[in-house]
């Protein structure tokens, strides 16, 4: 189980970090679907600054900080639920997928974090 959990947790830092860089750098798909579901783009740095604090607190319960791990987890969950929300309550269906995605991929995390 302990495997799991490392893999999980780097996939999940890894993908949350990515995705903080693409929002910092303004990438052209970040803004598009920002204005898909009427996320304004001045929110986009500090919801960037979210997932990066998210993937950090991930990386330091992986370390062995775990109730940072977990907080970070249940934050990085949250986040997510809220972005599958927006792209519901937009009816921009044809992408949520992606926030969908991190949604179980931050689950996961937390899953294995937590036992």
């Amino acid at each position: 189980m302990f495997t799991a959990y490392v893999i999980v947790t780097v996939v999940a830092v890894a993908a949350n970090a990515g995705i903080a860089v693409a929002d910092l750098v303004g990438a052209r798909f970040v803004l598009a679907n920002s204005a898909e579901v009427e996320v304004p783009a001045s929110w986009i740095p500090g919801l960037a600054a979210l997932k990066a604090a998210g993937a950090a607190g991930l990386l330091i319960g992986l370390l062995g900080v775990r109730p940072l791990g977990i907080a970070a987890a249940v934050g990085l969950v949250l986040f997510f639920v809220g972005a599958v929300v927006a792209h519901v309550r937009a009816r921009v269906f044809r992408n949520i997928a992606f926030p969908a995605g991190y949604l179980a991929l931050n689950t996961a995390a937390l899953v294995l974090v937590a036992r």
